[in-house]
């Protein structure tokens, strides 16, 4: 799904779970090649290295977006989750949420024989100094939306056209990657599900 539309169709949810029309929503989707600016777009398009035109030869769009951090990348092979939840009244916790993303992610990564954690200092899954799954969150009035990027087969070099999040010093991986075959996208879906269940909706 192009960037775009499913930044409308998180928009119009929020809006719908704030309303009461809908429960709690969890999309997973992949875009095609584009580059999301955070909430801090002078220090993002800082650390886009690419040119503009650069950019649209290899058909990265770049986009400007609501939610919190710095510059990352999308695209195929790399599954993105955007909850739509209400997180009030026992949810109400920004930093706890944010530990549940990560919790999810790296129980993903264990299911799969990869053995993840998190990094002191940054936020997200981390395989050794290396990030297989970035978080960006934006919570209005504790309604949730963005959500978090895990790298399935992901082709790495796109990262190389900025500093992903703004960390120069360490690198990015994938589940492909770390396990060095292929993986089918259901079961890492399947994988997302469960996970978000246990730890998520638990929590």
């Amino acid at each position: 799904m192009p960037y775009g539309d499913a930044l409308e169709l998180q928009r119009a949810l929020v809006e719908q779970r704030r309303a009461g029309r809908v429960g709690d929503v969890l999309l997973l989707l992949e875009h095609p090649h584009v580059m999301t600016l955070g909430s801090r777009r002078d220090t993002a398009r800082s650390h886009v290295l690419a040119s503009l035109e650069h950019l649209a030869e290899l058909g990265v769009e770049l986009c400007e977006t609501g939610r919190g951090g710095d510059v990352t990348y999308h695209g195929p092979g790399q599954l993105v989750a955007y909850p739509i939840l209400n997180l009030k009244p026992d949810r109400a916790d920004v930093y706890n949420y944010v530990r549940h993303l990560e919790d999810v992610m790296i129980r993903v990564s264990a299911a799969f024989g990869v053995e993840a954690g998190r990094l002191e200092g940054f936020t997200g899954a981390w395989v050794g100094d290396s990030k297989i799954g970035a978080i960006g969150v934006r919570i209005s009035r504790w309604i949730s939306s963005h959500g978090f990027a895990y790298n399935v087969t992901t082709n790495l070099d796109y990262f190389n056209l900025i500093v992903p999040c703004g960390i120069r010093d360490h690198g990015v991986t994938s589940l492909a990657r770390e396990l060095g075959r292929d993986v089918e996208m259901a079961g890492v879906e399947e994988a997302v599900v469960t996970a978000f269940r246990e730890v998520v909706q638990a929590g």
